[in-house]
């Protein structure tokens, strides 16, 4: 078990105030400067290491639960991703405490996998779920660690994160590779994923795993991630790329016939823009596979039946959506519009004939405010989730969600869409 560094408290129970100004570059510089380093001392665990999995509403923790494997990744992701762009002292301490953590307490040295959830102090919570290992964390494993090797802060412990790199794909390719379809595994527990009673088929652990592997290129230009890449890239769009509609389908049955019930249909309108997302950045390092016309087909579903036309959540990006268009879930969850917002970043980038690029930017700019103002402004923490009335329907400030904000923050900073922290 491990015990946190100690950092600097900002003294206070809230997130920080937001800024005077409140426009897109006032919002992005306030989360890298203020929020983040507020939020990695407030959720960092400072009895047995590692980060809380959430914070109340009214800012405090809940100490009893449980850490999860996705909690304590994506954090170590969200803190290296930051810390490689800026000059944070808060956020670099946060990465080797999440880092600690993650080896020492996650990774199950029996298997090679890393667990789902342990307790608070990083043994066992007795729970048998707890103890698989999922494809979906694995994939933000690969992530954090791909990330944090580039913070390295010595030669031998960038030989430790690489060999933790490879041995966790390793796991991944011997452990969680369904053989017989070359889909993912849901976790290590399944035996027979074609079987009526095993988990549905998931497209969302192959969109992260191809995101995995292209972060891992981009952080070590090892060609074989780029390999690795594709691979996930060409499994990917065969089982789960609606041909009729241009569509990211959600599930497949376990044999691969459609998924039954509301799970065939349901089409979520943030995994359309992250897919469209990630298509251009796999283009952008120099993926081969014809992809442009795959994600502009995502990206045109997702504005002709994906936003809230009117009223105060007027622009965002709903939860779900029928494959023919229709409403499914007319609510709105945070991690949407940041995903929205970095497709319109990519869009932007991409300029030419389907795409107008200060169109693009504008609106990338306005669900940069919108998460903002919305979200997190009048706070003491963040939400998850909003209604149509601009309501809270899930007050809590979830630590896995930073991810999704570090993310269209630093997109839109690449292009200076609004200012990074070198030109502030």
């Amino acid at each position: 078990m491990t015990a946190r560094p100690v950092l600097s408290p900002l003294h206070q129970p809230g997130q920080p105030p937001a800024p005077i100004r409140r426009d897109a570059g006032a919002w992005a510089a306030w989360f890298r400067r203020e929020l983040m380093p507020w939020w990695a001392w407030r959720a960092a665990d400072p009895d047995f290491g590692g980060f809380f999995d959430r914070l109340l509403p009214d800012g405090n923790v809940p100490a009893g639960e449980a850490k999860t494997c996705l909690a304590q990744a994506r954090t170590l992701f969200t803190l290296s991703h930051l810390a490689l762009g800026g000059d944070d002292r808060a956020l670099l301490a946060g990465a080797h405490a999440a880092y600690r953590f993650l080896r020492d307490d996650v990774l199950d040295p029996a298997t090679g996998g890393h667990v789902r959830a342990v307790a608070r102090d990083g043994r066992p919570t007795g729970v048998a779920s707890d103890r698989v290992s999922r494809s979906y964390d694995q994939s933000f494993v690969v992530l954090a660690l791909a990330t944090y090797g580039r913070l390295a802060p010595s030669a031998a412990a960038a030989t430790e994160i690489a060999a933790a790199l490879e041995d966790c794909w390793s796991f991944i390719e011997t452990r969680l590779v369904d053989r017989a379809s070359g889909l993912l595994l849901e976790d290590d527990g399944v035996a027979d994923p074609a079987a009526p009673d095993a988990p549905l088929r998931a497209q969302n652990p192959h969109m992260h795993m191809f995101e995995a592997a292209l972060q891992a290129f981009e952080m070590t230009g090892e060609a074989r991630w780029l390999a690795r890449a594709d691979g996930l890239l060409a499994v990917a769009l065969e089982h789960f790329l609606d041909a009729d509609t241009g569509t990211i389908m959600e599930f497949r049955a376990p044999d691969l016939s459609p998924a039954p019930g509301t799970a065939g249909p349901w089409r979520e309108i943030g995994h359309q823009c992250e897919w469209a997302w990630l298509l251009h950045r796999y283009e952008r390092l120099g993926g081969t596979a014809p992809v442009r016309a795959a994600a502009g087909r995502m990206m045109d579903f997702a504005l002709a039946f994906g936003f809230c036309p009117e009223g105060p959540m007027r622009g965002a990006a709903y939860d779900g959506v029928a494959a023919d268009g229709s409403l499914m879930a007319g609510t709105f969850l945070l991690w949407p519009q940041t995903e929205a917002a970095k497709a319109f970043v990519a869009r932007f980038e991409r300029g030419g004939e389907a795409s107008d690029a200060a169109e693009d930017a504008r609106r990338a700019r306005e669900i940069a405010v919108l998460v903002f103002e919305r979200y997190f402004a009048g706070r003491t923490v963040w939400c998850n989730q909003l209604d149509a009335q601009g309501r809270v329907l899930q007050p809590e400030a979830l630590s896995r969600l930073l991810y999704h904000v570090a993310m269209f923050v630093t997109e839109g900073e690449r292009l200076g869409l609004w200012p990074g922290p070198r030109h502030a």
